[in-house]
Parts: C-alpha cells; sequence; structure tokens
C-alpha cells in the first residue's frame, strides 16, 4: 500500500479554494481544475514506499512488475497499464463545450497526428494517446452541468418566439430534417459561423434570451444558462448550443456517466471523476483552445437522450458501487461510523482510496495506512482485498 502524491492541474477555470480546502492546505491564489490520481503519461502519481519513504511514479512501479501491480485479469484486458485515471474536479467557471472520442477514433486520431509529427503537448494537437475516455462524475456539491441532446421538441419549445436570424435558422435546422439529422445540423451550424456572424448573431440572441428571462421567461434556467455563458464566453456559440443540450444539476451524492461522443460541459461544482485513462478532448466551445471542427462533427453523436445519471448500488449498510457501462472503471463508496466493523471493499486488481471525509483506516493482507480527507493511497493487485474502518467516507476507483 502506498501513499500518493498528486499533481494538481491549473486550468483557468479551476476553482481558487476547493481543492486547497479538500486537501487541508491554503490557497496560493491560483485555480486548481483538476488533481490527478492514476499513471497517465501526462502526469503520473508518485508513490511513496511506506517502508523505506522512497517515492518513485506510479507509471514505474507498474513497468517493474506488472502482473503484481494490476493482477492477471488487469492485464491480460488492458496490457501493462493502469486502466483508470481517478480525479478531483473543481468547476468555478464553465469548462469547454467538449466530446470524448471512442477507442477506435482514438486510435486512428492518435496514430494520424503521431505520423504528423505533432507534438503531443502541441496546443493544436487533438489526441494526447490513444484511448477512449468514457466517465463518470459523483457530485461532492452542488454540481451543475450540461449533457446530451435535448429532445427536438424541447429545443423548438425553447427556441420558440426568440427573434432574430440565428433563432429563425436553428429553428429550420431542427424543423426540416429528421431528429438525428436535424440535431447535427442545427449543432453544425453553430459550429459553422464565421467570425462576422458569431459577433453579430450570437449576442443578438443572447440578448433575445435575457429579455425574456425580465419578463418572465417560461424557461429560466435555460434562458440563463444562456446568458450565463455568454457572460464567461462572448460571442461564443457554444452559449447558444446549451439550447440544444440537456441541463442537469447533481446533489452531492448523485452521479452522471457520460459515454463516448456525447456533448458535454461542466459548470460549477466540486465532484470526482473516473474515467478511462486517458486525455483525449474534442472541444466545441466556450473555449479559446485549439477546436477541430471536422474531427469534433465525426465523433459526436447525435441521437438525442437524457442524462445518464448513475446511482449508487447498495452492497450492504456501508458499502455502495457506482457501476457504468465501461470496463476500466467502477467507483465503490464507504460511509464509515466510529466503532463500527471492518468494512470489506469490492475488487481484487489495482485501487486507488481516496478519503473524502473523516479519518479512515485501509487494511491489505500487507500493511495498514490511515488516511484524512483529501489524501490518498495506491494498492497493488497482489495486496489482497482491503478492508476499512474509522468515522468518514472514501471512494475507492478499481477494475470491475
Amino acid at each position: 500500500m502506498y501513499r500518493l502524491v498528486n499533481t494538481a492541474q491549473r486550468y483557468a477555470w479551476g476553482s481558487l479554494t476547493a481543492i486547497p480546502e479538500f486537501l487541508g492546505v491554503p490557497s496560493d491564489g491560483a485555480p486548481v481544475a483538476e488533481l490527478w490520481m492514476g499513471a497517465h503519461p501526462m502526469a503520473p502519481s508518485v508513490v511513496v514506499d511506506p517502508t523505506t519513504a522512497r517515492e518513485e511514479s506510479l507509471r514505474a512501479l507498474i513497468d517493474a512488475d506488472p502482473v503484481g501491480v494490476l493482477g492477471p485479469r488487469v492485464q491480460a484486458l488492458f496490457g501493462a497499464r493502469l486502466p483508470f485515471l481517478l480525479k478531483v474536479l473543481a468547476a468555478a467557471q464553465p469548462l469547454s463545450l467538449q466530446v470524448h472520442p471512442n477507442r477506435e477514433q482514438a486510435r486512428r486520431g492518435f496514430a494520424r497526428e503521431e505520423a504528423a509529427g505533432i507534438a503531443r503537448d502541441a496546443v493544436e494537437r487533438s489526441y494526447r494517446d490513444d484511448e477512449h475516455k468514457p466517465e463518470m462524475i459523483v457530485a461532492l456539491t452542488r454540481f451543475e452541468g450540461l449533457s446530451g441532446f435535448r429532445d427536438v421538441a424541447r429545443v423548438l419549445e425553447l427556441l420558440a418566439g426568440l427573434p432574430g436570424e440565428l433563432a429563425e435558422r436553428l429553428r429550420g435546422a431542427l424543423a426540416v430534417e429528421p431528429e438525428e439529422r436535424g440535431v447535427r445540423a442545427a449543432f453544425e451550424l453553430l459550429l459553422s459561423l464565421t467570425p462576422d456572424e458569431r459577433s453579430a448573431l450570437v449576442p443578438e440572441l443572447v440578448a433575445a434570451c435575457q429579455h425574456r428571462i425580465v419578463m418572465g421567461s417560461p424557461s429560466p434556467r435555460a434562458d440563463e444558462t444562456v446568458v450565463g455563458l455568454a457572460t464567461w464566453y462572448p460571442g461564443d456559440p457554444g452559449a447558444v448550443a446549451s439550447l440544444l443540450l440537456n441541463r442537469v444539476t447533481l446533489e452531492p451524492g448523485e452521479a452522471m456517466f457520460v459515454p463516448a461522443g456525447v456533448v458535454h460541459t461542466y459548470l460549477e461544482g466540486l465532484g470526482i471523476e473516473v474515467m478511462a485513462g486517458s486525455d483525449n478532448v474534442l472541444r466545441a466551445g466556450l473555449t479559446t483552445k485549439h477546436i477541430d471542427r471536422a474531427e469534433l462533427l465525426a465523433c459526436t453523436e447525435y441521437a438525442p437522450a437524457p442524462p445518464a445519471r448513475t446511482a449508487a448500488e447498495p452492497v450492504d449498510e456501508v458499502v455502495s458501487v457506482y457501476r457504468a457501462p465501461a470496463n476500466e472503471f467502477a467507483l465503490a463508496k464507504a460511509r464509515l461510523g466510529r466503532g463500527g466493523p471492518a468494512a470489506p471493499l469490492p475488487g481484487d486488481g489495482p485501487r486507488v482510496l481516496l478519503c473524502v471525509d473523516g479519518t479512515i483506516d485501509a487494511a491489505t493482507d500487507t500493511g495498514r495506512l490511515s488516511l484524512a480527507r483529501g489524501e490518498s493511497v495506491f494498492i497493488r493487485a497482489d495486496e489482497g482485498a482491503v478492508r476499512v474502518t474509522g468515522a468518514g467516507t472514501v471512494l475507492q476507483a478499481f477494475v470491475p
């Protein structure tokens, strides 16, 4: 069992205080967006040997003994790599509107950009690795987002009565084509706006939503989302695209799965994210970063569908599991009361434990460590089952 030293990612949309408070350290006045726990090559965690205090990369630990660290089952399925990545995510402003590729798209795109000689950290790079990136977010605070396309009839209701050329063009795209084709036509219309159209038509539609709020909007949340996004990203068609998307609120403990191809963004809140071990992002808007329009459109799923909420399934009185339709990850949660019996956690391969409140003790066949809020450990497959005690809540990422 190894304590983890994890990398903080300082993206502009991050919170100044949420992750420092979660870790129990003072803020340095700069935004902290994510804390990565895993072995992704862009920011692998460091493991600390409990006996010698020696530090090494988690990737190096896996490379030195993949069967012992991952277990035969996980190695056979995924090779000599940790298949999941666990994150703490703290959004103080909206992330870019984005899509993640499926596995085949990721492999083709990565190979294409490698062959073109594009540096992996280049701003114009779309594929940082050759893996897909299904993901699941579990809210620690009230958490706001957008995920997936709304039913077309509902989008037309939201657009009804809005004046201006862009609203009219969106209504036309949705009304002329069948469901998926209409959604694609409307989404592509927004992504294809010229700079002059963006500067003229987007503010006009935003102003119409603002006016409707003042006059008593029949859909104030949708209109407020457009106006709020336009405040962060003036003239960005992503603000208008929110009318096409499902608005989602997660209360603490609630979760949502985002499969490959689903357009989404997170707007505000603190949550725990678990995903396949990838950093592939195709951006659609609400960003100043690189947008590969053709690749984004090719990787997007256009079928309207509600957000894929994921309920925690009880294992016993203490432990529950968030499961998603992904082979790489699941997330177990144990809520412990002081003096209670040791609670066994599911999973037999590599595991990452993160204490999200209180203090817990984790024990395996080979060792024991105490964890306070914000602290994490990595557990090898050959350490056997994990048992937790204490007073608090712990999350465990594992391969189901």
